[in-house]
């Protein structure tokens, strides 16, 4: 998809989140919103486009690093737990308790025992999530094998993303198919009907996140409250002589430099 066509559909799907937020926070919905894939499908970009003209107190990314060992010692879920959204929020994690799924058995960072433990207990632990009420959507972003190398090359070149280029992500690559047998498994045991998996192609970035976003729209029951989105008439600004304040120009005295005026070099 060209740019500009992605822009010029982007820019309603922003009024519609808009509308989703203006719901959710006036309702006090709860929403958790599951975003899992392969390394490189997009996850982290697609969770940008949602949320970069949201209200971060309403929409909350939850990217959490390794367990500590203490996190270790507890109920697999329990950490996962703790970041469910409250009334009038929205969670969005990048990447979720299905780790076990997928990441940890092809890594070797859980026993097999523990993984069929995971497995068995996922599908109850997402019922009770929505009988809590919590409206709990989850995606897979999908790439194909030659995209994610081609992505994978992308930064291996590129200083910029380097830092997503970490020795977990390379073995992972290597083991793709290893990764893709987990996945089935995941997809065809936890598809369920309170909380199915919804599957994205993610080799079109732009898009696979415009389709995403549809895909939410259309998942979580939303309104138009057409006074929340009525033109403010704005007050008229306080003048000097009625605050009594006198310009000091400190705020040009710390002023940075300015690298781009006329006569900087480049």
């Amino acid at each position: 998809m060209k740019r500009a066509e992605y822009d010029a559909e982007l820019k309603p799907l922003e009024f519609e989140l808009a509308k989703l937020q203006e719901t959710v926070a006036r309702k006090g919905l709860k929403v958790a919103i599951v975003f899992e894939g392969r390394d490189a499908a997009g996850k982290g970009g697609l969770i940008k486009t949602i949320t970069s003209r949201m209200n971060a107190r309403i929409w909350r990314i939850v990217a959490l690093s390794k367990p500590s060992d203490v996190e270790r010692s507890q109920w697999y879920f329990q950490r996962y737990v703790a970041h469910l959204p409250a009334a009038g929020e929205i969670a969005l994690f990048d990447r979720s308790w299905y780790n076990r799924a997928v990441v940890e058995p092809v890594m070797g960072f859980c026993t097999a025992e523990q993984h069929e433990a995971f497995m068995r207990d996922v599908v109850p632990f997402e019922r009770m999530l929505a009988a809590s009420g919590i409206i709990l959507l989850k995606y897979w972003i999908h790439v194909s094998a030659e995209e994610q190398e081609r992505r994978f090359q992308d930064r291996a070149r590129d200083p910029r993303k380097r830092w997503k280029l970490s020795p977990i992500d390379l073995e992972a690559r290597r083991r793709w198919a290893e990764f893709s047998k987990y996945r089935n498994k995941m997809l065809e045991m936890t598809h369920t009907e309170h909380t199915p998996w919804r599957v994205v192609d993610g080799d079109d970035k732009e898009k696979g996140r415009l389709n995403c976003i549809r895909s939410i729209l259309d998942a979580v029951p939303y309104e138009f409250n057409e006074e929340a989105f009525r033109p403010v008439d704005l007050p008229p600004r306080q003048t000097a002589e009625e605050a009594g304040y006198q310009p000091s120009g400190v705020e040009k005295r710390l002023m940075v430099k300015d690298y781009y005026g006329k006569g900087e070099s480049a």
